[in-house]
């Protein structure tokens, strides 16, 4: 209960316990009496450290709830905000979250709000000169068909799905919904995945709407995210653009949610809370009955599923607006080349060959960094694994070391075998500075750039090397994922996937769909300015679905085929998931706990849960800990979080154990 003159608070911290801690008000506060102190930043003294957290509850008396006698209550020391950060629909929110994703409640918080300690004035969302203009453009019956129909109010689900192929205006019809709903007083909210590798969204946002736009993203500082925080609160900014955390932006009057690329699994937490991004956006939508918008060219399967059973209403788009047309896609088998030292199949040649020709460009994607993936002995067959890791160390020829990816452990690589002396070794598989190396000596006099967090040294060179690579300074981009998707170039003809099998054959199942989305993003990037686009996707499995599906263009059948797949396996979204993995640096306090978990587990847990495990996760070691896996799985998921919340918040497993709970995973390695 809030009273009028607050003597005593409640204070959530950013630790991993699931509780409250009551203060007393800070001696300045105490003197004015300040009457209600909610969603102040307060520092209070949490053991022997000082820490800062937030104000959720304040009291004229020392409530009945609290364990602690009055005289053993601390006084906090000081409020660290003249305006509160936290609202009420944010404490409701995390509150949900604590439950939905077996987290802290002040973890839950904490994510949410920026930490930085003074409010910093943003100078605008900065982007290089010699840009595409982003006026209104008339849309089409399609498109405004979709704008209609989602802002319409509706009986049933609020949530809508815009399905299209790349370049089929997605983005349009999200300017137009988030105007519309602008001029209405309200305020929106645009997700996209991730800043950096989508700024023509971004700028999309910012030119529309110019300074009524927020932008929060992992670039800025901590106080310049709480100046922009702060802009929204104060109803400057009326639109938050931003990556998953935009996701919580404390908009006044909300009034949209916008999800671009909905089926990128960097929408996922990977660190408690582990959020979905999708899941949160759903919950503020239904509880503020406003519409959700989402859109990707490529559905998440469960997206997919939820658009077939009308729980997500579709509205599909289904031509190309900048006048280009879908690009011719070729499959090479690389099982059939001449050479498996080549990266670059006959048919690849001879298409890069021609782009320079015609003075267009080309693009070749590799999902895998470095030079050669592994490290392996042709005589005995030892593979060179990380120290720390229970992954393959990756050659790197710029640097000439092995490198782990998972925890940057690296080491010179050996003269011979370690394991049986023999000097007869080499490397297996390539990667972007291979692809480099074999572009550079059979297209001398073209222009190449290389995209990969290996290659990208300083602050803005990302945005710096792909504006120069759309005003013609390169004729090849090669890179990782960074250059897969929500790119547009107006002179790229040639898109390549070099190893179309690279996610394909990791123990998830949701490999299938990522190698989909990822042929089929990479392929939308070709042609979408002019007719004669060509993509080539070179595989050593050309018959597995995923790569065949998205070959031929064949979204429905590869949607259908996984669907049916799923459901015979019982996997999402047939059923529902939580995982929990117990880590250590000692395998066998990991596996102990595992198995003490499951003990618990099936002794305490409804009938209705499928506990699957313990077992080594996939990715056994992981920077120096072992991890042990329990997955549970039923029909409904309350009965799994019921679960994990039991064993997460009431077992106390060995000090040198840490459990971590993840709803609804989208990794499973």
């Amino acid at each position: 209960m809030q009273s009028k003159t607050a003597r005593y608070i409640d204070v959530v911290l950013n630790v991993p316990l699931n509780q409250a801690f009551t203060y007393r008000v800070p001696e300045e506060a105490a003197e004015s009496q300040r009457e209600n102190p909610f969603g102040l930043r307060v520092e209070v003294k949490f053991g022997n450290r000082k820490t800062t957290g937030f104000v959720i509850a304040s009291y004229s008396s020392l409530p009945e709830t609290c364990a602690v006698s009055e005289e053993k209550i601390r006084r906090a020391v000081r409020y660290a905000d003249s305006e509160p950060l936290l609202t009420e629909e944010l404490l409701e929110l995390a509150r949900f979250m604590s439950s939905y994703y077996i987290a802290a409640i002040g973890e839950c918080v904490c994510t949410m709000i920026p930490s930085g300690k003074r409010e910093t004035e943003l100078p605008g969302f900065i982007f290089a000169q010699d840009e595409e203009s982003f006026e209104k453009k008339t849309l089409s019956e399609e498109q405004q068909a979709a704008v209609q129909d989602i802002l319409s109010p509706r009986q049933g689900s609020p949530f809508h799905y815009l399905y299209g192929t790349t370049g089929s205006g997605k983005t349009e019809v999200f300017l137009a919904a988030a105007e519309q709903v602008l001029s209405q007083g309200k305020g929106a909210i645009y997700l996209v995945p991730e800043i950096a590798l989508t700024p023509q969204v971004t700028q999309a946002v910012c030119k529309r709407f110019g300074t009524a736009v927020a932008v929060l993203h992992s670039q800025l500082t901590p106080s310049q995210r709480l100046g922009e925080w702060k802009r929204i609160l104060r109803r400057e900014a009326r639109i938050a653009v931003g990556a998953r955390s935009a996701v919580f932006a404390p908009v006044p009057d909300l009034g949209l949610i916008i999800i671009d690329e909905e089926h990128d699994a960097s929408y996922k937490s990977g660190s408690s809370p582990r959020y979905h991004a999708r899941q949160i956006a759903m919950a503020r939508c239904k509880k503020a009955g406003i519409p959700l918008v989402m859109g990707s060219a490529t559905p998440s399967v469960e997206a997919y599923h939820s658009m077939q059973t009308g729980t997500i209403a579709r509205h599909t788009l289904t031509k190309r607006i900048a006048g280009g047309e879908l690009p011719d896609i070729q499959c090479v088998n690389l099982s059939l080349e001449p050479s498996s030292e080549s990266c670059i199949s006959r048919a690849l040649h001879q298409e890069i060959s021609r782009t320079l020709a015609e003075k267009k460009q080309a693009i070749l994607f590799l999902n895998r960094r470095g030079f050669a993936h592994f490290f392996r002995c042709s005589l005995c067959g030892f593979e060179l694994m990380c120290k720390n890791c229970s992954v393959p160390m990756t050659y790197h020829k710029s640097e000439n070391r092995l490198r782990c990816h998972y925890c940057g452990y690296s080491v010179p690589p050996p003269q011979q075998c370690p394991e049986c002396g023999s000097l007869d070794i080499g490397y297996s598989g390539f990667g972007t500075e291979y692809i480099e190396a074999e572009v550079k000596a059979k297209f001398p006099n073209a222009r190449t750039v290389r995209i990969d967090t290996d290659s990208l040294h300083h602050k803005g060179e990302l945005q710096e090397k792909l504006l120069d690579f759309k005003n013609g300074a390169y004729d090849i981009m090669l890179g990782t994922q960074m250059v897969a998707k929500g790119l547009n170039f107006p002179r790229l003809r040639l898109a390549a996937v070099m190893l179309a099998d690279t996610s394909l054959h990791l123990p998830d199942f949701r490999a299938a769909e990522r190698t989909f989305a990822l042929i089929t993003q990479v392929a939308g990037r070709a042609g979408r300015f002019f007719p004669g686009g060509k993509v080539i996707v070179q595989s050593y499995s050309p018959e597995r679905e995923a790569v065949a599906f998205a070959v031929h263009s064949q979204a429905e059948e590869f949607y259908r085929s996984e669907l049916a797949a799923r459901q015979m396996l019982h996997f999402p979204p047939y059923s529902r998931l939580l995982r929990l993995v117990f880590r250590s640096f000692s395998a066998q306090a990991a596996q102990d706990a595992a198995d003490a978990a499951y003990r618990l587990l099936s002794e305490n847990a409804s009938a209705e849960a499928e506990l699957l495990g313990p077992a080594e996760c996939p990715l056994e070691l992981v920077n120096g800990s072992h991890r042990f896996q329990i997955l549970l799985r039923a029909s409904r998921i309350s009965p799994l979080q019921e679960a994990a919340r039991k064993l997460v918040f009431g077992y106390r497993p060995p000090k040198d154990v840490y459990i971590e709970a993840d709803t609804d995973p989208v990794n499973m390695l």
